[in-house]
Parts: C-alpha cells; structure tokens; sequence
C-alpha cells in the first residue's frame, strides 16, 4: 500500500505551494541517488518523494489526489513510466535546485553584459546661480567607448571570434561529484568571445581613458545636497552593455549677505539709534537688486521684518519664498567731542536709566531686578 504523499513530503495537507517546494528540496538532497550511489534504499525514497512532488505541486492533480487518493491516477500511470521519467535524474537534480543555486548545476549562460560605472561630481554654485538657474559646462574624467574599434576591442577589419572551448557562453563545467559545477572560461576569461587581433588604440579593452565635456542644466531654486542626474554619462558599460550614471552633487557657497532657509532667504541690516528711534527709509538688498524699505519709529534691535515674495523660487513646488530682514542697532564709535556732548546731553534729558517712558525694557528689568533682591531679603 501507498504511502500518504503529505506524509511521503512530511507535510500537511494544508501546504502552500512554496512549502510544498521546500518540503521536496529538503528530501531530495537528502535522497538524490548522485549523493547516495549503491544505496537501493534511498532510490526508492527518492522515487516516492519526487512521485509525491509531481501530484501535490501540480493545482488539478492534487485536486483529484484530495478527493480520491492513490486510485486517482492508478488507470493513468505505471511504475515502468515512473521509471522511464526518472532516470534522466542529474538534470532532474539541476532542474529541481537551479533557482536555489543558480548556475552551480550547469545552467547555460551568454556572454555577459556589465553596465558601466556610476560617476558623481561635485559642483560648487554662488547662491546667485542657484536661484536664478545656469548652464555648466563640467569636465569628467571617464571611460569612453573606443573610437576606433567601437568598444568591440579588435582592430579595424577584424571581429572576436566565439571561443571554442565554452562555445561563447563564457561559463565552463566540471564535474565534482554529484555537482555540476559552474566557473568562468580561462580561455576567453568569461567573455565569450576571443580578441586575435586587439585594437592599438584600447588594447583590447574596447574603453579609452578620456576627460568628457558635459554642459549641464542647472535648475532654477536648487540647493545644497541636490543631485542632478544624467543618464548614460557615466562611464561606458562592458560587451555593449549601456553606460553607467553621472549624479551632479550640488553645493551652495556661503554668501556674504544671505543665508538661505529651504526656499527662504535672511539677512541682518545695521541702522543707527537715530533712524531706530525716529524711523526713516532705508535702501534693503535683495537677490533682484535694492529696494526701499520703511524703519517705524522706535524700532528695537533684534526686530524681524519678513518681505514677501522676495526669497527663492521652490525647484519642486514654484512656491515663493520670502526674504526676513533681522534689524540690528548699532552702537556708534569713534565719537568727536561735539557728538559725545550731545549724547550726554541727550541721556541726561531721558532721566536715570530706571527713568520712566523712554527706555521701557530698562525699566522693566530694573523692577525685575529690585523685586529679586527684596525677596532674598525675606
């Protein structure tokens, strides 16, 4: 009597399909007649793993295997036909593991195409070209497909030859065991193909050494950390293989006025205490040129005026940025005698420094001063 095919797998009936794989590449291993020469035993458990395989991995027969059993295929099959489908059971073995493997058990492969390097260059921008947009022109140290031979590597009238001893797949085999082992040709080096004649020019290599100008389009509103990328400018890809990338890695220069916030811009704009306290017009830079701004009266330092409209156009979304102007009070130096005895007059016409309405933030931390220090004495 037949063994339960769940049971042959050491599985549920309930099994996936990819359990039901794993299930069968566990046993097989284990029971491949290549691994196990003169052992009668485990051919038989070999047969039944891979007849318990054949049912329950196909939908529609183990459909009918779920609902009849064994005496669903009974009329339809033999063990001489079983027989018969098995006995070409290294390339079963191949079949079985290939996509576990890869091509350690003799698949077949063609030459192989290797795309060309990937290159970065790092390009450093004033903020004026970084918001307004520019034309680059680069230069790229790189490997180029060879003039002469048109990256085929061999001299002009000539063409590789397909390499007798792996027949232009570029993979040989060899035999170790029950494995068919895969490695690249020694011959042709994995390539496939054989140069007799290689091209002067690449000796062979079918790429030449070469500093590649580039014109590249910088868009408007870009930032530092911003990459442009342009296809195929890499260096060039191996046996016709497509070229690799070139990534422009983008780097804003400090600015002597600006710093920039994502699509923002600030700036710090000195006035005298003069213009702080009694207002005035002053002229306020901006990326598009000077414009004329109004200072109220009684402006403190520190005090930040936004401009709208007036920052960087967003690279992504075209949002407008805005332009934050941070006022500072200076102090003013080098003082005349006649300067210095209006300023003293001036301070003796505001009062004490706890003096009452011209200087509110002294007067404030004052008190707070004060009733710090009575508390203390509590």
């Amino acid at each position: 009597m037949k063994k339960d095919y769940y049971q042959t797998l050491n599985i549920s009936n309930t099994a996936n399909t990819l359990n039901i794989k794993r299930a069968y590449k566990k046993l097989a291993m284990k029971y491949h007649p290549d691994k196990n020469q003169g052992n009668k035993q485990a051919e038989k458990k070999f047969k039944e793993i891979k007849e318990a395989y054949e049912i329950l991995s196909d939908s529609k027969k183990r459909k009918l295997y779920d609902q009849y059993g064994h005496s669903a295929f009974e009329q339809n099959s033999s063990n001489n036909n079983f027989t018969n489908s098995f006995r070409t059971s290294t390339s079963d073995f191949s079949d079985i593991f290939g996509d576990v493997f890869g091509d350690i058990f003799g698949s077949t492969k063609t030459q192989k195409k290797t795309k060309g390097s990937d290159l970065q260059y790092n390009l450093d921008l004033t903020l004026e070209e970084a918001v307004k947009g520019i034309y680059k022109e680069i230069y790229i140290p790189t490997l180029t497909k060879c003039n002469s031979c048109y990256g085929t590597g061999a001299s002009n009238g000539t063409k590789p030859i397909i390499c007798s001893n792996c027949h232009g797949n570029g993979q040989i085999h060899i035999r170790k065991g029950f494995f068919s082992v895969q490695q690249s040709c020694p011959s042709c080096e994995g390539k496939g193909k054989i140069i007799q004649n290689p091209c002067s020019t690449c000796n062979g290599q079918g790429r030449t050494k070469k500093s590649k100008k580039i014109s590249v389009k910088i868009p408007a509103g870009i930032d530092t950390n911003d990459r442009i990328r342009l296809n195929n400018e890499g260096e060039a890809g191996l046996n016709g293989a497509r070229s690799g990338d070139l990534y422009i890695q983008v780097h804003v220069k400090k600015h002597p006025i600006f710093e920039r916030e994502d699509n923002n811009l600030h700036c710090e704009v000195p006035i005298n205490f003069v213009m702080a306290s009694l207002g005035g017009e002053i002229e306020i830079p901006t990326l598009e040129g000077r414009i004329n701004f109004k200072i109220p009266h009684e402006t403190q330092s520190g005090k930040l005026f936004r401009i709208r409209g007036k920052g960087i156009r967003s690279v992504r979304n075209g949002i407008l940025g805005d332009l934050f102007c941070k006022i500072i009070v200076e102090t003013p130096v080098n003082l005349n005698l006649s300067q210095k005895k209006l300023l003293y007059k001036l301070g003796k016409s505001f009062g004490e420094l706890k003096g009452k309405s011209n200087s509110p933030k002294s007067k404030r931390f004052f008190n707070s001063v004060k009733r710090f220090f009575d508390n203390l004495t509590k």
